[in-house]
This record gives structure tokens, sequence and C-alpha cells, in this order.
């Protein structure tokens, strides 16, 4: 039997059992779960539905037993715990069934069971927050309740599908076009998910909820200003309201206004002392600033309010320069070791404790604490080399350089662009610094603009064997490559200051060298290198947001370079001399040749400043801000080497671009 043929059995001895339960033939129920669980005894759905069934039959101990299993398994599964807060409710176990129940809304705000039986506990504190979510939820139609759960279970395209169905009878509904929105951004396709709530609100200007989404969906897509004016409007239909004020000042913060901004925390935080999240929205944006010390006392405020918030110590820790005191370090390894800690949390407290460690050069106890980390990651945000490797193998197969001699005549002719690319951790932070201390260059951020364009182009086929993009490349007409190009510049425009050239800092952007050739044939494009054991392993012990699930594996990530390594090879026959590569180390050993070699390759006069780079007064909003602010230290290179010992896949999964990266 096959796998996809083995999970079909099991799926419908699950659907079997389930319409047992629902006619109340509960021993029959078990019976049959039983019987899946002797075969397959970690199947979650199948010890889910037996603890139900355990609990209809009052049988309580067995059922937590089996409710306790799916959690070890999934700590995350907001039904498990809605379920665990049942069983303590039929037990008495008042204050143990309000913990749990809160857990699961926490988790799944859309489980209207959950939030029902906490709104009928007549001493619960919140009692009138969960009734007017039980009001809300029963004001939508089923579907969309549905929808929103299973969302929130992470069964996307099994909310898509439920949610479009919606829709076809029901085109204007507009929580319905909120939640395909929402599963929009989830899929990344930001443009629908912001064309959707921009048509959600023309049909209901008061739609709160939706006006807040698309704010998000705004500042995902780097829309600062239009943000704002969007969170704006928010705010003047309900001036008290502190979220509302917060969206407004981190808007303000996205279009570089970080005074007003931190002004405007600060003041918030005199009304809700109690936001452990705002503390640290606070604490990024003094670091953003060079304000280290403030940026410290509100990332410490933030674990004080909340004494497992991982994100807290990891911010202290991703500063690079602080230094944790033995108290901390003893409540990090205390709220990392407690179960009751979420997933998230845990994580965070791995990759800072790494980092603890490493300081006080106790490396092998650091580098167990980087490893769970990044398994604990990985578990979590799953990485498809797969689908990376095939794009890469198309874009060797149909982008040689007879392909884009044909196609001289596309694209927009604009200079203005200098992509900084390569993987995470090689430089090009310090590259950008550099740069953007030129007084003809302005420094933006890590634009998400032509990832964007990427996901657009490849429409909703992400999950499908044969996706669109890139090899949809080759089909496009010159005009439209070339309105691609000048978008790109208007939609760039509010990044910048002024200056005739401005930096795109994405490192990702090197998979798309094709896209920005064909669509900005005059753009600068700067390989930014580093040592591959230095720069994968640094990468390993970094925690980053998004967008970077390759790196919680030494060997995905030595693949990864591998293939990185492979690819821009092959850039450099197909496009000879297009793109600069710029090593790190040699920019560390000589820092003034390599910078008049850049300025030369972007076709700029020499200036001290950019020699001087550490002393620019600007906001750098990556892991590596206080680095740059720092003239170049060589030790940072060989770092590496402290972990040498542990780094045997790494060094196989690199094969030959371990010596051959240059």
């Amino acid at each position: 039997m096959t796998e996809n043929s083995e999970n079909s059995v099991l799926d419908g001895l699950i659907a079997k059992s389930q319409m047992l339960i629902q006619r109340g033939k509960f021993s029959d129920a078990s019976a049959l779960l039983s019987r899946l669980l002797s075969d397959n005894p970690d199947h979650l759905e199948g010890l889910y539905c037996l603890a139900v069934c355990l609990r209809k039959q009052t049988k309580y101990s067995e059922a937590l037993d089996a409710i306790r299993r799916v959690l070890e398994a999934e700590p995350e599964n907001g039904r498990a715990y809605q379920e665990q807060g049942y069983i303590y409710q039929a037990l008495g176990k008042t204050l143990k069934a309000v913990a749990a129940l809160e857990k699961a809304v926490a988790l799944n705000p859309a489980l209207f069971g959950a939030w029902g039986a906490l709104a009928k506990e007549p001493g619960y504190a919140n009692r009138r927050e969960a009734q007017h979510h039980v009001a809300r939820l029963s004001s939508l139609p089923p579907e969309l309740v549905s929808v929103a759960s299973l969302i929130h279970q992470d069964k996307l395209y099994q909310a898509e599908q439920l949610c479009r169905h919606f829709l076809q009878r029901h085109p204007h509904h507009t929580e319905a076009m909120r939640l395909l929105a929402e599963l929009g951004s989830k899929f990344h396709v930001l443009d629908d998910a912001e064309f959707l709530l921009a048509s959600c609100l023309e049909f209901d200007p008061k739609f709160t909820r939706a006006r807040l989404d698309y704010v998000h969906v705004l500042h995902k897509r780097q829309k600062f200003h239009k943000a704002l004016e969007q969170a704006q409007l928010l705010l003047t239909a309900d001036p008290e309201n502190t979220n509302f004020q917060s969206c407004v000042a981190s808007a303000q913060q996205a279009i570089g206004d970080f005074e007003t901004a931190i002004s405007n925390f600060e003041r918030i935080l005199k009304l809700t002392p109690e936001d452990h999240q705002l503390h640290l929205t606070l604490g990024h944006a003094l670091k953003t600033m060079g304000r280290v010390e403030d940026a410290v006392k509100a990332y410490r405020q933030s674990y004080h309010v909340k004494p497992d918030y991982g994100d807290a110590f990891w911010s202290l820790a991703n500063l690079k320069t602080y230094r944790f005191t033995k108290e901390e370090r003893q409540q990090m390894q205390d709220q990392e070791a407690d179960p009751a800690t979420s997933m998230n949390d845990k994580i965070h407290l791995c990759f800072a404790l790494g980092k603890d460690h490493e300081d006080r050069e106790k490396f092998e106890e650091a580098f167990a604490y980087y490893s769970r980390g990044n398994a604990l990651k990985g578990e979590s945000d799953k990485f498809d080399s797969q689908r990376v490797d095939e794009a890469f193998d198309t874009q060797k197969k149909l982008f040689d350089a007879p392909f884009f001699a044909s196609r001289s005549d596309a694209g927009c002719p604009a200079p203005d662009p200098i992509f900084i690319v390569g993987l995470p951790r090689a430089g090009s932070t310090l590259l950008e610094q550099i740069l953007s201390s030129h007084s003809q260059v302005d420094g933006t951020m890590e634009l998400a603009n032509i990832i964007g364009l990427a996901h657009r182009l490849n429409g909703r086929k992400v999950i499908q064997e044969n996706p669109l993009y890139p090899g949809v490349l080759a089909e496009i007409p010159d005009e439209a490559l070339t309105k691609m190009g000048e978008d790109y510049i208007k939609d760039t425009k509010y990044h910048r200051q002024g200056a005739p050239f401005f930096i795109d800092k994405m490192p990702n952007n090197f998979r798309h060298i094709a896209l920005i050739h064909l669509i900005l044939p005059n753009a600068k494009i700067i390989d930014a290198r580093r040592h591959p054991l230095s720069c994968c392993f640094s990468g390993f012990k970094q925690l980053f947001g998004e967008g970077q699930q390759f790196s919680y594996s030494l060997e995905e990530i030595g693949h990864y370079y591998q293939r990185y390594v492979d690819i821009m090879n092959h850039w450099d026959k197909a496009l000879p001399g297009r793109i600069l590569r710029v090593q790190y180390e040699d920019v560390v050993s000589d820092l003034e040749v390599q910078v008049r070699r850049i300025l030369d390759y972007c076709g700029l006069p020499f200036e001290q400043a950019c020699l001087d780079f550490y002393k620019t007064k600007r906001a750098v909003r990556t892991p590596s801000s206080e680095q740059v602010r720092q003239p170049i230290y060589k030790a940072g290179t060989e770092q590496w080497q402290n972990f040498e010992a542990f780094l045997d896949p790494l060094k196989q999964a690199l094969g030959p671009a371990l010596t051959g990266y240059r």
C-alpha cells in the first residue's frame, strides 16, 4: 500500500469515528479508534477523537492521558487544549479548565466552544470578553467560523477551498473577503490580499478589523506611507484605542520617523505598562537609532512583564554586544525547561542561551542550545530544498547568454538601483553601510519588491509540481518586462531620500538575478560573499524573522550555499561582467582597496566617508546594526573555528563549495 492510499484509509476511519461520535455511539467509536491506534499509536487526530469519546463515557483519566499525548506532539494544538478544558470542567477542576481553555483560544481564536465554555464560567475574570467573542462568532455563517478555525490549524488549502466556495454564493460578504485576504497573506500573495481588503472596505468602510488587516498587509508590502494613512483613519474613529495608537506609531517607525514613533511608544506604555510586546517594539526602535542603552532597558522591561518572553532575551543577545547577568541566565534556563513555555518562546530562549554560552567560551553547551533552537524552528518552519533546486535548475537550463542577447531590448533603463545579494550574514549590511555613506547613494532596507514580483508571477502555483516561476520569464513580452522595471522604480521611491542611486539589500534576491536583469538591465548587482563555514555557521546561530528557512539545519544551509555558488557561477557565464563579487574577508583585510573597487564598479567617485562608514548616522534595521557602527575587526571572521568539531555535517553538505567558493 502506498503512503497516500494508507493515509486515505486512515482518514476514512477517522471520518467514520467522527460520524459515530455525532450519533452518540461512543463505545463503537472508541473501539474503532482503538483498533486504528493499535497499528498507528501516534496518529494525533485518532488520539484527539479517542479523548472526546472517553470524555463522553466519563472515562476522564484515560481521556486526559490521550489528550496529553496529543499536546506532547503538538504543543500549539488549540483544539487539544479545548478538549483538555472540557475534561477538567467535567472533573470540576475549574482553574485548570480555565487555563486550558484560555490557551486554546490564544492559539485559535475561532474556537467557538472554548469561548462558550469560558463565557459560562460565573467567576471568570474575562467573562465579558468571552461573551463578546461568542456573540461575534455566532453572528457569522458556520462555514466562515470553520474557515477561521482551519486557518489557525494551519490547514490553509482546505480553508481557502471552503472560503472560495462560500464567496461564490455570497460574493460581497465582507468577512469572507477578509478571511480570503488573510489566506492570501499567508500564501505570500500580498497583492491579492491588498486588493481584497481594499474592496472589502469599499463595501464596508467601518469594518475595523478589515482596516487593521489592511494596515498589516500594506506594511508587509512596504507601502508604509499608505499604511500610516490607514492607521490614522483607525485612530480618528477611536482616538482612545491604544492598539490603534500603537498601529500609528509602528507606521511612523516604518517610514523612518523614529523620534515621533519612540515618543508615541513611550506615551502609550504609560497607559499600558504591562504590554510586553510594546516594550519590545520600543526596544527595536531605539536599537535602530543607535540608542543601545535605552533599548536594553526596554528589552529588560519586556521580560519583567512576561518572564518567559523569549523574544526579549533574544533581542538582547541579538545586539551582539550585550552580556547576560547570572540571574538572567538562570531565568532563561528555567523558562526554556518549563513545559508551559510556548514553542516560539523556547526557540528564542535557545538561541539567546546559545549566544550567552558562546560569549563565555562554553562552546559545547552553546552548540547544544543552537542545535536545539534550530531543530525546534525547523519543525515549525519547513524548508522545501527540492523546490529551490528545481528553480535553480530551470534558470540554468533556460537563461543563458544567447537568451539574454535575444532580450536586449527589454527592461527599464534606469540605473538607480544597486542590488546587494548573497546569503544572510555574508557582509551585505557592511557593504550597504559603506555605499550609503556616499553622497550619491541612499541606503534603504531589505526591500521585498523583487520577491513580491516573483510571487505574483508564480500566481497560486506554489504547491504544485510545476510552478510558473521562474520559467514564465522566458514567455513575458519585452514591453511587459519594461513595465515591471518601471513599476519597481516607482514603488521604491518612498524609501529614497533624493540621491541618484539607492540600495536594495535583500540577500535572497540572488535567486532572482534573471528577473532583475530582464526588468532593470542597467542596475548594479553586488554579490556579497563570505567563507562558507563562516557564513553558514553564522547563519545557523542567527534566529531570523522570516524567509530564511534553509538556515535551521547544518545540512540544509550547506546545500543551499553550494547551490548559491553554483547559480552565481552560471550568471558569471551567462552575464559576464554583470555582477561584482566582493569577498568579506578581502574587505576586512584591505578596506580601501575594496571600497575603491566597489565605487569604480558603481561609477561613483571616491569619498572618504565610505571608509569612515561607522560614523554614518543612519537607521540600520538588520541584526548587524551594532557591528556596522564600529570599525572593522578581524576576530569575527574566525568565530566558526570554535565550533569546528561539530561542523562535519556542514562540510559534507558544502561539497566542492567548501574550497571552490571564490
